[in-house]
């Protein structure tokens, strides 16, 4: 009698936890901080977009040929999107500025996703004139090389064309120069 009683609470316990509904639009992002502590995360059409690479994204903010490039991006899936990048392209960044995102053309910043609704394919996406959203660069850290930011954009999934709303997007890492 023991064995069953303890039985039925270990199963019932592992119900417990098992209990999560996979489509809880409720799960808490990270908090949008500023000590470089490995974050990348968003809402997807309001699904949480949390990196699963634990931290170790490419974070980058370089000056090359005289002209300043930065690059973060995450990777998850939700739905079918997988990745997110966000970039300038010979364009400076500072501290509490807020940068369109736009056109992958020189002077801009821009963001982008990769989509994958199958093993077989996957095409890249990115802001333009009809899609956009903006960038905000909330902490720039050289001495600890440290940078942090918040993000939204619109992007038009290239196998549905519907549009896809990134939003509550947030960011805090180092980066390499």
């Amino acid at each position: 009698m023991k064995k069953l009683i303890l039985f039925t609470l270990l199963f019932t316990s592992l119900l417990s936890c098992c209990d999560k509904d996979d489509n809880d639009v409720n799960e808490v992002l990270p908090p949008a901080t500023q000590t470089g502590v490995g974050t990348f995360a968003c809402k997807v059409n309001g699904q949480p977009f949390i990196d699963t690479s634990g931290g170790y994204f490419n974070c980058y903010y370089q000056l090359i040929e005289g002209k300043y490039h930065f690059g973060i991006g995450g990777s998850d899936k939700v739905q079918s999107l997988i990745s997110i990048v966000l970039e300038t392209k010979k364009k400076q960044i500072f501290e509490n500025n807020t940068y369109p995102l736009l056109k992958n053309i020189d002077g801009n910043a821009w963001a982008g996703s990769s989509f994958n609704p199958s093993s077989n394919s996957q095409t890249f996406a990115t802001t333009d004139e009809n899609y956009t959203g903006e960038l905000t660069i909330t902490k720039l850290d050289f001495t600890n090389h440290i940078v942090s930011g918040t993000f939204w954009y619109n992007i038009k999934n290239p196998y549905t064309n519907e549009t896809v709303e990134i939003r509550e997007g947030r960011f805090d890492t180092l980066f390499t120069q």
